[in-house]
């Protein structure tokens, strides 16, 4: 659960890095492969990783130590927080706490930093005086920022609550949507970039 929450956790941080290359993309394209070279984008990966591990680190600490008894049946079918803490036999608010205030701190900290990227970069994009440019332009950051609506929109109901021990069924059910929906779609967005997968799906439904 600990390496399964650790890659879900960059997935923030990657967001991060994507809206910030989007942003430098649309608002500074004359400085773009000055700015955004292999040593900044490598370094926005490390870090993505980095980060991410040691953040979860700390309330993982907090739950090897919880001990269980009774009933060992898990509500649910993927590694999920509220249904390992509601085994757990001791008080368990400490445990809660940190990966609360954890949560605060990476997703709606780092949904800031992306959402901010984006509102500058839409911004720009809305002054470009051509409707072509606004179309190319948009078309760059529509399929990440579809991609981070919905992964935002999931994590933070399954996350940033003091208490998850409530609506398990609707918690499983947002989950699904968390580590099945999003990265089909991310695949599904990432293939419609393609320009050779795009006149491959013309030629099937026209019939040519």
């Amino acid at each position: 659960m600990d390496f399964i929450f650790s890659l879900g956790g960059t997935e923030y941080f990657l967001f991060s890095a994507m809206a910030y290359d989007c942003y430098l993309a649309i608002c500074y394209p004359l400085h773009y492969s000055t700015i955004m070279n292999s040593t900044l984008s490598a370094q926005l990966a490390l870090g993505s990783w980095v980060c991410s591990f040691l953040a979860i680190s700390i309330p993982e600490s907090l739950r090897v130590r919880l001990s269980f008894c009774g009933t060992n049946v898990v509500t649910c079918f993927s590694c999920s927080i509220d249904s390992f803490i509601i085994l757990s036999c001791p008080d368990t608010y400490v445990t809660e706490m940190a990966a609360f205030i954890i949560s605060i701190i990476v997703i709606l900290g780092l949904c800031s930093i992306t959402l901010v990227s984006y509102i500058y970069t839409l911004s720009t994009i809305l002054r470009i005086p051509s409707a072509q440019g606004q179309q190319k332009a948009f078309s760059t950051c529509s399929s990440p920022l579809t991609l981070v609506i919905i992964w935002y929109s999931s994590t933070i109901f399954l996350y940033v609550r003091p208490s998850r021990q409530n609506a398990l069924d609707m918690n499983k059910t947002v989950n699904t949507l968390n580590t099945i929906v999003t990265p089909l779609l991310n695949l599904f967005f990432d293939s419609l970039r393609n320009k050779e997968v795009k006149e491959a799906l013309w030629k099937v439904f026209s019939g040519t």
